[in-house]
């Protein structure tokens, strides 16, 4: 007879069949975590494809507002509205337009849905400016930080007025949220609470999002105010203290999949929900490769979700959230 020592200990018990999968597992995903970002366009009459995001078009107002309606009849917790102007100007001035594309789109979509879906909007000038920058500029061509704030101030005051619920900075100027708060509150909307986008890296992922948002095309480097990926991690640790300190109500980490160590490290700094961007440049990846039949794309999508969920994300912005939240239901 063998003497031979078998193992005692035998994970692979856990993982013998689906159910006995699904009862142990330690991260689960939610409808209601997910936010699908939008993007509307003044003056076309149909959808307008995004040619590098397959599946994400710039709406028209009415398409706007049945996807927005098939999203939160799958689920989905929440949306973010950007926009494309008509007439982009070096000051963005159709950011804080009471008639303008977002503002307008916004006042449909809380119209139509009531409290059916958390209806967000991303407040920055990038969309706006025929520059393509994030802010202001001044004669020597660098972003004039505190006369950006006067402008982030005034379009997230607008954007209150149209009916977004949450206000969602993406500038990375220093003291935006603490403009904001100060905006908000003086003009009656002490209740909206802000998302900071408090973790945002000059990333190369963000390329497709440059087509769908229709930035002019000599924006040029954000590096001198988005984070160097290469940057200390205290860094991303500080400016996510600094917004809170300001009166920001949850942070973001973007983008997301190359970066979950730097959010798990804020999950774990922090007692305040934090959101996490699937960016236009991780969607486009997958979608390509499962065009060129490379991936098994519905695996791909749920695999990295599921990592920025275990990595610590309360929220996780992603353009497949209408999709998964369909099939998490």
């Amino acid at each position: 007879m063998s003497d031979a020592q078998f193992p005692v200990a035998r994970p692979r018990r856990l993982r013998r069949t689906a159910p006995i999968r699904r009862m142990v597992a330690g991260t689960r995903l939610h409808p209601a975590e997910l936010v699908l970002p939008m993007f509307v366009k003044e003056g076309v009459s149909d959808p307008q494809p995004v040619s590098s995001m397959p599946g994400v078009v710039q709406h028209t107002r009415d398409s706007l507002r049945k996807a927005a309606h098939d999203a939160a009849e799958a689920g989905v917790g929440g949306l973010i509205l950007f926009g494309i102007p008509a007439v982009k100007d070096a000051r963005g001035s159709a950011g804080d337009d009471p008639e303008g594309i977002v503002q307008v789109a916004l006042a449909d979509l809380r119209a139509d849905l009531g409290d059916a879906i958390v209806v967000m909007s991303d407040t920055c000038l990038d969309e706006f400016t025929d520059h393509g920058h994030c802010g202001i500029l001044t004669p020597e061509g660098e972003v004039d930080n505190d006369a950006t704030l006067e402008r982030y101030a005034a379009v997230a005051v607008a954007q209150a007025a149209a009916g977004s619920e949450v206000i969602a900075p993406s500038g990375m100027m220093d003291g935006q949220v603490g403009a904001i708060r100060a905006a908000l509150d003086a003009a009656g909307f002490p209740h909206i609470p802000i998302l900071a986008y408090s973790v945002k890296y000059a990333s190369g992922f963000y390329g497709p999002f440059r087509e769908a948002a229709e930035c002019a095309p000599r924006f040029g480097d954000r590096s001198g105010y988005q984070q160097d990926p290469a940057g200390p991690v205290g860094e991303a640790l500080r400016e996510v203290r600094l917004d809170l300190a300001e009166g920001a109500d949850a942070v973001m980490v973007k983008p997301a999949l190359a970066y979950l160590d730097i959010l798990r490290q804020v999950r774990d700094s922090v007692d305040v929900p934090v959101a996490a961007y699937q960016v236009s440049g991780e969607y486009a990846m997958v979608e390509a490769a499962a065009a060129n039949g490379w991936i098994d794309r519905d695996r791909i999508i749920m695999e990295s979700l599921i990592a920025i969920r275990r990595a610590g994300a309360d929220m996780i912005l992603t353009y497949w959230a209408t999709e998964v939240a369909r099939r998490l239901s």
